[in-house]
């Protein structure tokens, strides 16, 4: 093994030395390189030779040959540089502000016009849908509408330089009116119900192009405190007005809130539309006359199936006698919605309320006029209901009809109010005696259970057609008197117990909102709980009235406490 690496390591130690030594030998001077194809007549003189510095030694020696490095290639130099292009510089865009037009036709609506130089032209795509001029000095376009429809006005300065500008001709969706006088009564009226009631008064008073919708939204009236009565404050309220193929009107209207001084109503007779429920046809559902010698209760509640267009429900007052009359109107509506039991809890519970309170509009018809003193969206496969009280307060006798029409029509369309809409199921309408049930009971804690029936007596039709089953927009008012004579204290409690089905409920218990989820069929829910003390009585109020979607009759139950869940408490329907 040692013979054959000593000679392998001599001849290792030899080549090492050599490469070392040529390693410190300074490589050859190029020739220095002159200009291309130089001219033969004019000497060109050589410049002084450089040396180029030696590469440093590797270390550790290879027999591979080093490719030169990027230094090491000669390249020529011309002889004179030739400067880089100078980008040309962008010219400013023309700004037009707003970028895209929207006029009427018959209207002129402007721009303003930014960043051009000199002179400014205009041409127009289509004339016969708009004309365009421009103002030089001011920079301004004006663009008129001539008809419907979409064009671009292109404007182009001296520079040559141009900017297209979308233009639309098309209608308003309508206007907001500029003021408004909303007048309320309540004791006092609330911001929740004032909220409602501008709402709905300057939805009213906008004008609107067929088949556009003015929302006003309650939450954004600027109503902030209750108003008492003989109360006056002024506020703006925002509107938005769109449809299909219209402009969208972004205004305000300027709403004087005035809260008059009127005793509570009420009324000696019930007005119930709820025949036909289904709609299948646009036409007169109801129709009455209102005096001054009589207040009317009114219910109404109508259905729109999914397969039928959307439609509204109007209710409509015409004064045909020739002195302004005023009519005073307290409304609980409630809908559009899918759930008819929810639709008509929150109808009623509205009425309920706004009745205790007094909360109602007053609103006076001109000689001739006819307004809608209701107007109830109604898209398809939803519901809506009302239960309201109407209190001619001066006037000659008004006009009502309520009205199922398509949703696109004009508001203001007149119909024939004698011939009424048929078909479908029974369901009742008509004219009926008696508005409120009225209760005097007495409930001793040591006798047997006293039971009130809600819903249970049938009233009969004044006019033709169905009987009123269920008491559906009868109020039923209960003063109980629990009376302790014995010597001890006991636990007394108010129950629901639904007789016929499934029931939502809403009382008002010595004034106090008490409401019920849909109730189980005979189920037994506890309203109300109290202690009574020996040789002591207590009063008690309760008001409340048949809910439309609920399965009536129902009974409530003045019973000892049986220990089940208290209102409001986990296990109860009842908040």
């Amino acid at each position: 093994m040692r013979r054959v690496i000593a000679p392998f390591t001599s001849l290792a130690f030899v080549c090492a030395l050599a490469f070392a030594a040529a390693a410190q030998v300074n490589p050859p001077v190029p020739a220095p390189s002159g200009p291309v194809n130089p001219p033969g007549a004019i000497p060109t003189p050589t410049p002084p030779a450089t040396t180029a510095p030696a590469p440093r030694a590797s270390g550790a020696a290879t027999p591979w040959p080093v490719p030169a490095g990027p230094e090491e290639t000669a390249s020529p130099v011309p002889a004179q540089a030739t400067p880089a292009p100078i980008a040309t510089p962008t010219p400013p865009p023309i700004i037009v502000d707003p970028p895209q037009v929207g006029v009427e036709p018959n209207k002129t609506a402007t721009a303003r016009i930014n960043g051009v130089l000199g002179t400014l032209s205009v041409t127009v795509a289509d004339g016969t849908i708009a004309t365009a001029q421009v103002d030089q000095a001011q920079r301004v376009l004006f663009v008129t509408g001539m008809k419907l429809g979409t064009t671009t006005v292109t404007v182009t300065d001296s520079r040559g330089v141009s900017r297209d500008v979308p233009v639309r001709v098309a209608y308003a969706a309508g206007s907001a009116a500029d003021t408004t006088t909303v007048r309320v009564t309540g004791n006092p009226a609330s911001v929740l119900y004032l909220r409602d009631a501008i709402a709905a008064a300057v939805e009213g008073a906008a004008t609107l192009r067929p088949g556009a919708s003015v929302a006003v939204t309650p939450e954004l009236v600027p109503v902030k405190r209750d108003l008492g009565v003989d109360d006056r404050t002024e506020i703006d309220v925002p509107v938005t007005i769109a449809g299909d193929g219209y402009f969208t009107v972004n205004g305000s209207t300027h709403v004087v809130l005035e809260n008059v001084a009127l005793p509570p109503i009420e009324p000696a007779r019930l007005m119930v539309s709820d025949y036909p429920e289904r709609l299948s046809a646009n036409g007169v559902l109801f129709n009455a006359t209102l005096d001054r010698t009589q207040a009317q209760r009114f219910l109404y509640y109508h259905f729109n199936p999914s397969t039928e267009p959307a439609r509204r429900i109007l209710l409509k007052a015409r004064n045909g006698g020739n002195a302004p009359a005023t009519v005073q109107m307290i409304d609980g509506a409630a809908g559009p919605g899918g759930n008819e039991m929810e639709i008509g809890h929150l109808s009623t519970k509205r009425f309920l309320v706004r009745q205790a309170r007094n909360e109602g509009v007053v609103r006076t018809l001109a000689p001739g006029e006819t307004v809608n003193l209701v107007n109830h969206p109604l898209p398809p496969g939803t519901i809506v209901s009302a239960v309201m009280q109407l209190r001619l307060v001066s006037g000659d006798p008004l006009d009502l009809a309520l009205v199922a029409q398509d949703a696109k029509s004009p508001s203001d369309l007149s119909f024939d109010t004698t011939q009424l809409l048929v078909g479908g199921a029974p369901h009742a309408r008509g004219t009926y005696p008696v508005p409120t049930f009225y209760f005097d009971r007495t409930y001793d804690v040591a006798g047997d259970d006293l039971e009130i029936p809600i819903g249970q007596l049938p009233l009969p039709n004044l006019r033709s057609g169905e009987a009123l089953s269920g008491d559906y927009g009868v109020q039923q008012t209960m003063n109980v008197v629990i009376v302790n004579m014995t010597r001890g204290p006991h636990a007394v409690a108010l129950y629901a117990n639904p007789r016929g089905g499934r029931a939502t409920g809403t009382f008002l218990i010595d004034g106090t909102v008490v409401q019920a989820h849909a109730l189980p069929a005979f189920s037994k829910f506890k309203l109300w709980q109290e202690r009574i003390n020996p040789g002591t009585y207590r009063r008690i109020r309760i008001v409340t009235m048949p809910e439309g979607g609920s399965s009536y009759p129902l009974r409530l139950i003045f019973a000892p406490d049986d220990g089940s869940p208290a209102p409001g408490a986990p296990g109860s329907l009842i908040y």
